[in-house]
């Protein structure tokens, strides 16, 4: 490699890294204030459940599309542009109407952009720096940066702005994303075999331990999805002001980082290293929702989720890790899509049909019980898988 495409390749990693800040910052403020929004233009919790699941459904579909034509391609960031491009054209339209079938409907178009953005982006931090130096953790940490600072800022612009201009400010925080996409490294993957491609679901079935780990990371995620998608209702409930609903977001994600760093140094390419981690993680969990459950008022939320740096942030980079490491690098675009469908599609199906109707017929308190129960199954899943995986010789 000459000394000119070595700098050009630092450059390149170098705005990769600005690129995440700004991407994550960025969906931080819809995540954090839509369901606010949709509330505040007078739909119930039911129907901002219906909303939530419908993008879920649609990234059954849009995670392997998309996911596909990377690996065809072999063009990551291309990819990336085109999904941002429609995640803001759809986004605005959106905003502009308050029918809710129109609404509903959109959304879908929205969730097919929106949703495939964070796997995709997870393939091109893997692709570039393949055979370098760098970890994941170093890059995705910009992620959570980006995450914590610009929604702990969004609170307080938007009690000025009013939520009727979220679109506003998110539209521009868009726009700024995409033009830190000039710059970014293509993300093709070095070595790629000769013959026919794989197919999706020959790539979902190339390794028994990925299969069983993507479904028992249903159990733990549709907790999880339930837990993103009214924690800020949860907290205007029980009286807190935008303000908190930012702070408790900054306080989730801020602390990711040094959780980025320590898996960074000391996660070994162990199948069996991970999935111990994925108990103990899981574990975390349950007692993560049953703190819920008790709560007493806003505050206590806020300091409760801290403790999403290391579930949600451990579990994340654990799970990326490890659908790395079972899928094969030319595959790796499609491998992070599957492992994405789970998070954040069947996971977020279920949390948006069924966590709208316990918020509003049990209550969030029971609610939070009945998310802490399906984590246990979630965390018995893992264990049994552990358990069997240290009787047998280490995957590679």
């Amino acid at each position: 490699m000459t000394e000119q495409s070595i700098e050009g390749n630092k450059k390149s990693l170098a705005v990769l890294k600005r690129f995440n800040f700004f991407l994550y910052g960025t969906i931080a403020i819809l995540t954090s204030f839509f369901p606010l929004y949709f509330q505040e233009i007078g739909l119930s919790k039911i129907e901002i459940g219906m909303i939530m699941a419908g993008g879920p459904f649609i990234s059954i579909f849009a995670n392997p599309f998309w996911g596909y034509w990377s690996d065809r391609t072999q063009n990551v960031k291309r990819i990336l542009i085109l999904l941002l491009i429609g995640n803001l054209i759809a986004t605005v339209i959106v905003f502009q109407t308050r029918s809710y079938l129109l609404i509903f409907a959109l959304m879908l178009i929205f969730f097919f952009f929106n949703s495939p953005t964070f796997s995709q982006s997870n393939s091109l931090i893997l692709n570039a720096i393949e055979n370098t130096k760098h970890k994941f953790g170093a890059f995705r940490l910009w992620g959570s940066l980006g995450w914590a600072i610009i929604a702990v800022l969004a609170g307080p612009v938007l009690s000025w702005m009013g939520l009727l201009n979220l679109w506003v400010l998110y539209g521009a925080m868009m726009i700024v994303t995409l033009l830190f996409t000039i710059g970014l490294p293509r993300g093709r993957v070095t070595t790629k075999p000769k013959g026919e491609r794989q197919s999706y679901w020959k790539v979902m079935l190339s390794s028994k331990v990925f299969f069983v780990f993507v479904i028992l990371g249903v159990l733990i995620s549709v907790p999880n999805s339930i837990n993103q998608t009214f924690v800020s209702l949860y907290i205007s409930n029980l009286g807190g002001s935008n303000e908190l609903i930012g702070w408790s977001v900054f306080l989730s994600a801020v602390f990711e980082i040094p959780v980025f760093l320590l898996f960074d140094r000391f996660l070994k390419k162990s199948t069996r290293m991970m999935l111990g981690c994925l108990v103990f993680i899981s574990i975390l969990f349950v007692i993560r929702w049953l703190l819920m459950s008790v709560v007493g008022g806003p505050i206590h939320i806020i300091f409760i989720q801290i403790l999403h740096c290391i579930t949600f942030g451990g579990y994340y980079y654990v799970g990326t890790s490890l659908s790395a490491h079972l899928i094969p690098g030319e595959y790796r675009a499609t491998g992070q899509a599957i492992y994405a469908l789970t998070w954040g599609g069947i996971s977020g199906i279920i949390a948006g049909l069924f966590g709208g109707w316990m918020f509003d017929h049990l209550g969030p308190q029971t609610m939070y019980q009945i998310c802490a129960a399906i984590s246990v199954a979630g965390v018995i899943g893992f264990l049994l898988m552990w358990l069997r995986m240290r009787k047998q010789p280490e995957l590679t």
